[in-house]
């Protein structure tokens, strides 16, 4: 039998260089309700925005989706996560919860099964995705996380780290990894406990977390990746890409 699927999305007002992005306008509807609709077209799951504000709580709503509010005061999207999953599923039927950023509104909806399929293996704890990096100006780019990994199989990696650095050194791909997850609930819930780790402080990366704490972190190599929205060039972009 299929495992049960949760998908979250955490969306919070707060956002230094694009104040009140999930709301911000894209062809008449707001960023998180694209965002929603692409999640809702993987087929994938139940979807669920997560959030602590009743103005993301009420757009959701209005065009059709799911939400539920979460505290203001977390620390991380997996910490709004697992808020809302103890809220929503208080029975334990789901197994399997994905974690999907609010500001990809041109995410291919098919990225999210990829996400998960990597848990079809048992010792896997956390999933996620990565790229392979074509583009130069990336392999140098401290905003654009570098997985490094072990190949498992056809495109897949055993993550063994995630840097900002240009990594790993010498001849051969490198891989942009793309921020969803996919927790065995489980997972989710021993990660949330943790205490942050020293190299995810000092690289800024969450999820080092967990392989600091010696969970397993498999990865899906993918040939696209989504624009995450952090400005109003990228949210310029976004609106060229996506069809009115």
């Amino acid at each position: 039998m299929a495992q049960e699927t949760l998908i979250l999305i955490p969306a919070r007002m707060q956002a230094t260089r694009l104040p009140g992005k999930p709301l911000a306008d894209i062809h008449g509807k707001p960023m998180i309700v694209h965002v929603w609709r692409r999640a809702v077209e993987a087929n994938a799951g139940r979807v669920i925005v997560a959030t602590d504000s009743a103005e993301i709580l009420q757009a959701v709503k209005a065009a059709g989706g799911e939400a539920v509010m979460t505290r203001a005061d977390h620390a991380s999207g997996s910490d709004r996560i697992y808020e809302a999953v103890t809220k929503v599923d208080p029975a334990h039927k789901a197994e399997i919860i994905v974690n999907l950023q609010g500001d990809l509104p041109t995410l291919d909806p098919r990225l999210v099964p990829e996400c998960v399929a990597p848990l079809g293996s048992g010792e896997t704890d956390i999933a996620t995705l990565a790229a392979l990096i074509a583009d130069d100006d990336e392999r140098g780019n401290p905003n654009v996380v570098k997985v490094v990994g072990t190949p498992i199989g056809e495109n897949r990696l055993r993550a063994l780290y995630f840097t900002r650095a240009t990594a790993p050194h010498g001849e051969g791909p490198l891989f942009h990894h793309i921020g969803i997850y996919a927790y065995r609930r489980d997972s989710l819930e021993r990660f949330v406990g943790l205490p942050p780790a020293v190299l995810e402080k000092r690289e800024k990366l969450e999820q080092l977390r967990a392989l600091e704490a010696q969970m397993r972190i498999d990865v899906a190599i993918v040939d696209t990746v989504p624009l995450g929205v952090d400005t109003p060039a990228d949210l310029e972009r976004a609106r060229r890409l996506i069809a009115p």
